[in-house]
């Protein structure tokens, strides 16, 4: 089913021209067809709830952290609306050249979420090589690590685990994270080369 709603995401966009969120939806309805199924063939639980209850799932949802996304993508639209983003886009992508921009906006992406500087640059659209648009993916991801506040993941583990894993825990292990980050770029600099 996962591969199912993936396929149906990109094929919407690709296809169909439609938002890939519509097949993302669809796929959730994947789940809930495949419950049922489990259903009628009387695989319940012992409370005779459905196995697969996608919308009891989706009742359990952090709405809080639902709405800190859509107020960031929300935000970097009006970064872009306003114009400050393709200044940005001008002075990073043009004035410093894309692998300098790529690697700041990865060091970046470990204070502020990877995922609104992803946005960011995916608004801007700068003319860039394949080479230079895996760079971006991979800063944006592995940078997103050296501290625990750049990635969702991060900040949903400390809220999660209730100080097992804190803040300060986790940035006695920045420098080998930023070692390790750093190596990724070199790596892929030179395994990728043709590509740039």
């Amino acid at each position: 089913m996962f591969v199912a709603t993936i396929i149906t995401a990109v094929s919407f966009k690709n296809f169909l021209h439609l938002p890939p969120a519509m097949g993302m939806m669809l796929g959730l309805g994947y789940l809930q067809i495949w419950s049922y199924i489990l259903k009628l063939r009387g695989n319940l639980r012992n409370n005779g709830d459905m196995v697969l209850d996608s919308f009891r799932q989706i009742e359990r949802v952090e709405w809080d952290t639902l709405l800190f996304f859509f107020g960031i993508i929300f935000a970097v639209g009006g970064l872009g609306v306003l114009g400050y983003l393709a200044l940005a886009s001008q002075y990073l992508y043009v004035g410093l050249g894309a692998t300098y921009a790529n690697i700041i906006i990865g060091a970046l992406s470990a204070i502020v979420d990877n995922i609104p500087l992803m946005f960011a640059v995916l608004t801007m659209d700068p003319d860039m090589s394949h080479g230079q648009w895996l760079l971006i993916t991979l800063t944006c991801g592995v940078g997103g690590s050296i501290l625990s506040i750049g990635s969702a993941a991060g900040v949903a583990l400390m809220g999660q685990a209730k100080g097992a894993y804190t803040f300060f825990g986790h940035l006695k292990w920045a420098w080998a994270i930023a070692l390790g980050y750093l190596a990724s770029i070199v790596v892929h600099l030179y395994i990728n080369a043709a590509l740039f």
